[in-house]
């Protein structure tokens, strides 16, 4: 179902260092959330792995599972500012769980598997995860009206992974809007199938839906236009770097990724795409 670990190298395993030149100091690959015109994107980023955690209820005692870890940001702020007992990652990319394990943050661990199929007799108080959902299902699959069972086997599996009274911080991007346009229609078919191959973003209304009968949703909020400023601050700063990319990466590293990052912008402003934050509650019976 959804990516591969193929498809994720192509979309995560381009290069540490090239994704360390334009995202902020702790890579983060994900929406940040602003709470100023003048705040920068390293702070904003601090403010959504904060929201996330309360989402979540991280406290020092809790044991705390990141589904889709990225290069390691949430786990890090999880250790370093809300001293928790134990952060355990997962992902499916080979680079970023070597970057995360090298590490070697205090009472941090990075799992290298398919989280759907990962197998583990650790349970849970607390999960967090960010934009992970994109990877699950498939264009085709979605297309063969299979989403909503795909997610909730996802919701099913964490509700499997946690202990009674476990709260659920969970992020992800959004499609809304189809494009009317060629131009747009074909850049967005370009960020889908050459950028993140095998997976999709989901429908609000699919979460809502597959998180029965596992999990309640209590609060969900819109963060679009975050994203929109976010990817345009991840462009701007790409661009900055274009004669060092184009020099150690070639052109089409760069042309690729200015074409992502620019459709991102435009796709957050068209309400082509959004995003969204969910606190949840785990249904105990």
């Amino acid at each position: 179902m959804g990516s591969n670990k193929d498809e994720v190298q192509v979309s995560y395993d381009v290069s540490n260092e090239f994704f360390r030149l334009w995202l902020d100091e702790r890579m983060n690959y994900t929406c940040a959330v602003f709470e100023s015109e003048n705040q920068s994107l390293e702070a904003a980023q601090l403010n959504k792995l904060a929201i996330l955690s309360d989402f979540a209820k991280v406290t020092p005692e809790k044991r705390v599972l990141d589904i889709g870890c990225g290069w390691g940001a949430c786990l890090e702020y999880l250790a370093s500012a809300r001293s928790v007992k134990e952060a355990v990652g997962v992902t499916l990319s080979s680079a970023q769980a070597a970057e995360v394990n090298a590490r070697k943050i205090p009472g941090v661990r990075c799992v290298e598997s398919d989280f759907m199929k990962w197998e583990t007799e650790e349970k849970f108080d607390a999960l967090i995860s960010i934009c992970m959902l994109d990877h699950l299902c498939s264009p085709a699959e979605a297309r063969q009206g299979k989403a909503i069972d795909i997610y909730r086997a996802y919701f099913k599996k964490c509700w499997e992974m946690t202990n009674p009274g476990a709260w659920f911080g969970l992020q992800t991007i959004l499609r809304n809007r189809v494009p009317r346009n060629k131009k747009d229609l074909e850049d967005i078919y370009f960020c889908t199938h050459v950028i993140f191959p095998g997976g999709l973003n989901p429908r609000l209304e699919d979460i809502l839906q597959a998180v029965n009968p596992y999990w309640e949703v209590i609060t969900v909020k819109q963060r679009r236009r975050d994203y929109q400023r976010t990817t345009a601050e991840w462009l701007r700063r790409m661009r900055a770097h274009e004669a060092n990319i184009r020099k150690t990466w070639g052109d089409q590293v760069f042309d690729d990724y200015d074409r992502y990052l620019s459709t991102c912008v435009r796709a957050f402003e068209a309400f082509y795409s959004s995003l969204a934050q969910y606190e949840l509650r785990r249904l105990d019976g």
